[in-house]
């Protein structure tokens, strides 16, 4: 990826600034631009560099915002900005519809009218229930059809593509607050802030935990290596919440399930390590660190 032009779309947000920040070091003559809506991304995650630019946009826009930058044709599309949380996707139907459906046929189209090898970021809430829990929810349902719309692309019209899952991704930078916070976020300020942790019940439910860097790691060899789709990007366990929670050696309570969301989570990742790739991080060990921390 030496001296090409990369697009990371939602490149303020938490995976997106972290690729850009390792693309950057590990190819030093790459030009990196990234569009994003601010909607969960943060100005604060900006990289202040000569060979990277942002642009404030939605994706719907990109096919008329890309030739007003004069940027040329991108080589490589790592295409991470959606909408990527589940109970509120009931609430926020347009959304969705706007940032995952439309957003990404735009996106799509302008990968394969330009020639862009595109590196899509899935959902691993497809795999649930054999298959079947790409229907709980209008997050899964838009994601899982993504991925249909880009194997299709690449029968129909020879697009380049990876296809690449992640699975409750945590780490430094991390959404702590709000309504689209993360499990271990909320956890991690909870605990920082002496509150009582909030379990989902049943607490039985299970998910697959994979650190940032594991993310990232995953991600370039994906776009470097990586062809077609079934690229999961997890550490390869599951993690009961109520166990995830006791880790933290605190006090917690449960609180009401919620709607859409699966029962289990464990990546089968054997694919992504067929490209060398191994998880280098535990959510056991960096809660620990959180934990030692703090007493």
């Amino acid at each position: 990826m030496a001296d090409r032009t990369i697009l990371v779309t939602g490149g303020a947000g938490f995976i997106g600034s972290n690729l850009i920040r390792r693309l950057v070091t590990e190819y030093p003559d790459a030009r990196i631009v990234s569009i994003d809506n601010y909607f969960t991304g943060r100005r604060d995650t900006e990289l202040d560099h000569p060979r990277v630019t942002y642009l404030e946009a939605n994706t719907v826009t990109i096919n008329k915002l890309w030739p007003e930058q004069n940027l040329g044709d991108p080589d490589l599309v790592f295409h991470l900005g959606e909408y990527a949380r589940i109970p509120q996707s009931f609430d926020e139907f347009d959304r969705v519809w706007e940032f995952n459906t439309w957003g990404t046929k735009e996106v799509v189209k302008f990968c394969n009218d330009r020639g862009a090898r595109l590196v899509y970021a899935g959902s691993s809430s497809k795999f649930g229930n054999d298959g079947e829990d790409e229907h709980l929810n209008p997050y899964a349902w838009t994601k899982a059809k993504n991925g249909e719309l880009i194997r299709n692309y690449g029968q129909w019209y020879g697009l380049d593509y990876v296809i690449t899952y992640f699975y409750n991704v945590y780490g430094p930078g991390q959404i702590e607050e709000g309504r689209y916070a993360t499990v271990i976020g909320i956890f991690e300020r909870q605990y920082r802030e002496g509150e009582p942790l909030t379990v989902v019940s049943p607490g039985t439910q299970t998910r697959d935990f994979t650190h940032i860097e594991d993310t990232i790691d995953g991600l370039i060899r994906c776009g470097e290596h990586g062809k077609g789709d079934g690229y999961l990007i997890g550490s390869g366990r599951e993690w009961p919440i109520l166990e995830v929670a006791e880790l933290f050696e605190t006090p917690y309570t449960m609180v009401p399930a919620k709607r859409g969301e699966r029962v289990r989570g464990e990546a089968d990742n054997h694919r992504v390590r067929s490209l060398g790739w191994e998880p280098r991080h535990s959510l056991d060990g960096y809660i620990k660190g959180i934990v030692r921390s703090r007493g």
